[in-house]
């Protein structure tokens, strides 16, 4: 009988050989790199003996006998990532899923039900907060004209994002011990479905790539410095590295498949990790004190600007009911782009990019807004909203302690 230890090493062997059947799929490894030189080297294993491998292995994590309270969670985690593994197979294989369907299985959540006429009424608040001076009748070209003012100059970008992950990472350190040889490298790049990327390399150290294909708004520089870097990816993988891998042995955290409840858990912590580093208050200060006088943007547009992107986040989700519609077929192209023009209130450029994405990471979009939602109400049920503190301090336990969607229900 396999104990967790085999069930883990055999799955991290599984998820490597998957890779080679789709080269986007192994988001990290920072395991023996005896294994991923054999699945590199060996031709690329039948998607049926994998789904057949991805079935045992299931099985025995299944029937393990109870393991001790400190492993009980690791155990619930591991098989909840198989079960992903074994979907993703099976979808590589030809299996068709529902957008839902799809996301419960690799995820392990769905995203709310939503229509038109719920954003309707946010679509109003909004209009009323944009500047009277701005005039016309569609209000995705309104917005867009709004927010010329808010661009960071392609000069300035560098000098801005990095003051915004300077702070975030001083905010972070008050509060979670990181390794002091921990880094991370920043590259710019283009011609990509995202706005920015974490790539964990191992050893406590990230490139993390920022995307300059459109001009990038003053509000995302604080947002992509704690989401990639800290307290968001980078930290989350410098832990796991570190506590599980290293300290433990848990050998089944040294690989990191992309479509996984794991990206729920990295992708929702590092989202309302924003707000955990920079409370509102705090922000609204730095903002206008370092980063809009850094842009070149005037400080007092800040307080409205930051109203209106409060407005904008109860939009969020818009783009899981597009990408529903349109990946289930009730939509086609066009009509998916139109509708996040409308929606989501990106301009047509920008909505183009985001169908892309849609395209490649499929149901991976619920994991951004329902991840934080489910995040969010983890930490402040049990830290609430105020204690700043208790919130950093159960923040970094559920880093240490990774749970899935509904481990955390």
């Amino acid at each position: 009988m396999m104990n967790i230890n085999h069930i883990a090493e055999h799955y991290v062997k599984l998820v490597l050989a998957v890779g080679q059947h789709d080269a986007g799929y192994v988001d990290a490894y920072i395991g023996p790199s005896s294994w991923q030189t054999e699945a590199q080297q060996s031709s690329a294993t039948p998607l049926p003996t994998l789904l057949a491998q991805a079935d045992t292995l299931l099985q025995h994590a299944r029937s393990l006998s109870a393991p001790p309270d400190d492993q009980l969670e690791r155990q619930q985690f591991l098989v909840l990532q198989l079960h992903a593994v074994r979907t993703f197979i099976a979808q590589l294989n030809g299996s068709k899923l529902s957008f839902d369907d799809e996301s419960r299985a690799l995820y392990d959540a769905v995203s709310p039900p939503l229509t038109p006429a719920d954003l309707d009424i946010t679509l109003a608040e909004l209009a009323a907060l944009l500047p009277a001076e701005i005039q016309g009748s569609d209000l995705n070209v309104r917005l867009s004209a709004y927010n010329k003012a808010f661009e960071i100059p392609r000069d300035k970008l560098d000098a801005v994002f990095t003051a915004a992950i300077n702070e975030a990472r001083a905010r972070t350190r008050r509060y979670i011990t990181l390794p002091e040889h921990e880094s991370f490298q920043v590259s710019y790049v283009s011609n990509k479905v995202w706005s920015a990327y974490n790539w964990y390399k191992g050893n406590s150290h990230s490139l993390i790539e920022v995307n300059t294909d459109f001009p990038m708004f003053i509000s995302r520089a604080i947002d992509l410095a704690s989401h990639e870097a800290y307290p968001g990816h980078h930290v989350f993988n410098v832990l796991i590295e570190n506590e599980l891998v290293k300290e433990k042995g848990w050998i089944e955290y040294a690989i990191y498949p992309l479509y996984s409840p794991m990206s729920f858990l990295a992708e929702g912590s590092a989202n309302y990790g924003i707000d955990v580093a920079f409370p509102h208050t705090e922000r609204m200060q730095f903002e206008k004190d370092v980063l809009f006088p850094l842009a070149g943007i005037d400080p007092a547009k800040a307080e409205r600007y930051y109203q209106i992107q409060a407005v904008l986040q109860k939009l969020s989700y818009a783009g899981n009911m597009v990408a529903k519609q349109y990946l289930d077929g009730e939509i086609d192209r066009d009509a998916a782009i139109a509708m996040l023009m409308k929606y989501s209130l990106s301009d047509a450029d920008r909505s183009a990019q985001r169908i892309r994405f849609i395209e490649q990471l499929r149901s991976y979009v619920i994991n951004y807004n329902l991840g934080q939602d489910v995040v969010q109400a983890y930490i402040e049920k049990r830290a609430g909203k105020t204690n700043q503190d208790l919130r950093w301090e159960v923040l970094t336990d559920l880093l240490r302690h990774p749970k899935s969607a509904s481990m955390m229900a």
